[in-house]
């Protein structure tokens, strides 16, 4: 019933919208799912576009509902740029291009394998911003979406780019320098935002939550075993989750807690303060 009438709602804006002619403003809008791909895509189209972004900071983008502006910003949009498999994606993107036939989606997931995951996410983990890597791949397909979409600035988009792609190069030597000085090459988080980062950079990612779950007293007592065995300093807390599961983990192994926000617009230093946390460099 709530899904139909914020349905409702969502028609009638759009109704109302459509009679009133658009703003110089509107006409130029994009929209991304999280602030990570905000940064990106702002680096790249500078003031040629306004970026808006559905999920604002601090929500869980699993389980987010847009409020009707939300959605009315989204369907003004020319290109709406889609993470891939977020659950916020996957409930509303097809009733918002129903409503707009007009709006181009790009999946900024494209050439990007998949890495399984058996912690809540059915369709593979869907945090394909949190390594260099997968950014820079991110960051490409963005490019070449709005060359295509606006190829008359496209010397203004490539210069902006390659900006773009020395930043996340040397966010990527940075990390690297970090990590080389880690004690484990292990780490705990409540819930799973770092399986491309692990990848990428031959660490292993052990996750609190066990599929989209809290933990049992066993599965506590078994992090806490591995955690001594594999000397982990750090155990990563996301702002949106309760943290209470890995306080008693931190006491009996005296990893310290860190608050981390893989939804950060500040990707890169996210990125660095995660690689500082594993190595034990907080205060550097």
């Amino acid at each position: 019933m709530k899904y139909l009438y914020f349905i409702f709602i969502v028609f009638i804006i759009y109704s109302l919208s459509a009679c009133t002619p658009p703003s110089k403003q509107e006409e130029k809008m994009i929209s991304v799912s999280i602030d990570p791909q905000k940064y990106f895509l702002e680096q790249i189209v500078g003031n040629k576009f306004t970026v808006n972004t559905a999920i604002p900071s601090g929500s869980n983008p699993e389980t987010y509902d847009p409020s009707p502006s939300q959605m009315v910003n989204i369907g003004r949009s020319q290109i709406y740029f889609k993470v891939g498999n977020l659950g916020f994606e996957n409930t509303w993107l097809n009733n918002i291009s129903v409503n707009n036939p007009s709006l181009k989606i790009i999946d900024c997931s494209a050439g990007i394998k998949v890495i399984a995951d058996d912690h809540g996410h059915p369709n593979g983990d869907p945090h394909i911003w949190s390594s260099t890597k997968t950014a820079l791949t991110v960051s490409t397909t963005m490019y070449n979406a709005m060359i295509e979409a606006d190829p008359k600035n496209k010397d203004f988009y490539l210069d902006r780019f390659k900006n773009l792609e020395r930043t996340i190069q040397q966010t990527d030597s940075i990390v690297k320098h970090y990590l080389s000085e880690a004690p484990s090459k292990s780490f705990i988080i409540y819930h799973p935002a770092l399986s491309y980062f692990a990848e990428q950079y031959g660490l292993k990612q052990y996750s609190i939550e066990v599929e989209g779950k809290a933990p049992t007293p066993q599965q506590i007592a078994q992090l806490v075993k591995k955690a001594k065995q594999e000397n982990i300093k750090v155990i990563f807390v996301q702002e949106e989750y309760d943290i209470k599961n890995a306080e008693p983990i931190a006491k009996e192994t005296g990893a310290k807690l860190v608050t981390i926000n893989p939804l950060s617009y500040n990707w890169n230093e996210e990125l660095i303060k995660i690689a500082k946390a594993i190595s034990d460099k907080h205060n550097e």
